[in-house]
């Protein structure tokens, strides 16, 4: 007869008495894994990983929601580390949801206002309150409904105005009422002083793939990535209309100045940066288009498509995962080295995998003190998502 003792402290036990604690433990096991995979709705393979009150994903570990006294969702690194806020995302218009799956844009701001402005192709341009809880349309002109790809906002001697890349058929300028004061189409050819952009324009193969706009000193810089013609122009106005002005650069190829698909286009500091989407990188431009430098510590393999900046840092976004990663990432960025890698995925957001932009915007509250949130332009299945930075 086989027995044990416990520390020497009660009666034997026969060989049954641990069949029955096997028994036991596997129920229990059973039913401590059947609750946690209830508390979420993927069944994914990947589900798993979030169970319980540890996470052993790289860009993925879990805090405490005393609210609900299950484990939390977050993502990111340092003092970058964000959570999914679905009751700002579900402040997305109800009327404009069947529409959400083609979302393919972004997003620019009022300083002034923190009114944000954006896109929804088939909606229309909207503006969302600084509190991000309102979306209003702007406009009735019917070229708003189509795909914004790239908006910045602006203020050009004392007015404001917002800029619009349309891909593929126009570039818009706009007062924030909604009123068109120009639209700019494809080049002829004969408009710059570069000579590979106006024998791209020139011909009758050349098309018009605009990507994103920014603004600096009374110039709009017009990303032209979607193209062979793989350029950045300009955009001045004289006498109230804007047209196409003379300074452009770029082509496609690897060499500094060159690209591989010019996606994003942000002013900053006095420069422009450019998202150089196939190359994974952001490069560093003067206002007259001489290369500066190229970004460091951007993970291989980022499809780098959107800079913006906030809080001494810049937001990047890649536009599909890496690897093992769930979702695009989001990298938070010091202009010298990458200080978080946010994997919305891992935050099991529904339909949310590409990303096309991302935003950083502060909400701030009656007492002053200010929030912190990612606004994400989801891409190829759409989707607007709102992160929240984790105290």
């Amino acid at each position: 007869m086989i027995t044990f003792q416990k520390n020497n402290i009660g009666p034997t036990m026969t060989k049954s008495t641990p069949l029955i604690v096997l028994l036991i433990i596997s129920f229990l096991g059973f039913s401590y894994t059947s609750m946690a995979q209830g508390v979420n709705s993927d069944h994914t393979h990947h589900s798993h990983e979030h169970a319980g009150t540890a996470h052993s994903h790289e860009h993925g570990p879990m805090a405490s929601d005393q609210n609900t006294g299950l484990a939390k969702l977050v993502t990111g690194q340092g003092e970058f580390i964000f959570s999914f806020d679905q009751e700002l995302t579900s402040a997305f218009p109800e009327n404009a949801h069947e529409f959400e799956p083609k979302m393919h844009g972004g997003f620019n701001e009022d300083p002034e206002t923190g009114i944000v402005y954006t896109g929804i192709p088939g909606y229309g341009l909207c503006s969302i309150s600084p509190d991000l809880k309102n979306w209003n349309i702007i406009g009735t002109d019917e070229r708003l409904k189509d795909n914004i790809h790239g908006i910045v906002f602006f203020i050009h001697k004392g007015v404001k105005h917002l800029a619009v890349a349309q891909e593929g058929k126009r570039v818009l300028v706009l007062t924030l009422d909604g009123t068109i004061v120009s639209e700019i189409l494809k080049p002829t050819g004969n408009e710059f002083k570069f000579a590979p952009a106006n024998e791209f324009f020139s011909s009758k193969d050349s098309n018009f793939g605009v990507t994103d706009v920014t603004y600096l000193k009374g110039t709009i810089y017009v990303a032209h990535g979607y193209s062979a013609g793989d350029f950045v122009m300009t955009i001045k106005e004289k006498k109230g209309v804007w047209s196409w002005g003379k300074l452009a650069w770029g082509g496609k190829g690897d060499n500094p100045g060159q690209f591989q698909t010019a996606h994003g286009v942000y002013a900053h500091d006095n420069h422009v940066l450019v998202a150089n989407r196939a190359a994974g990188q952001v490069v560093k431009f003067t206002k007259k288009g001489k290369f500066v430098e190229t970004f460091k510590d951007i993970p291989e393999g980022s499809l780098v498509c959107n800079v913006s900046y906030k809080t001494e840092h810049f937001f990047l976004n890649a536009l599909s995962a890496i690897g093992e990663q769930k979702s695009a990432p989001i990298y938070v960025h010091t202009g010298e080295k990458l200080v978080s890698t946010i994997v919305p995925g891992d935050l099991e957001i529904p339909v949310l995998t590409n990303i096309h932009q991302v935003w950083p915007h502060f909400v701030e509250d009656n007492n002053g003190s200010k929030q912190l949130y990612l606004l994400v332009h989801g891409w190829n299945k759409g989707k607007f998502a709102v992160l929240k930075l984790e105290e």
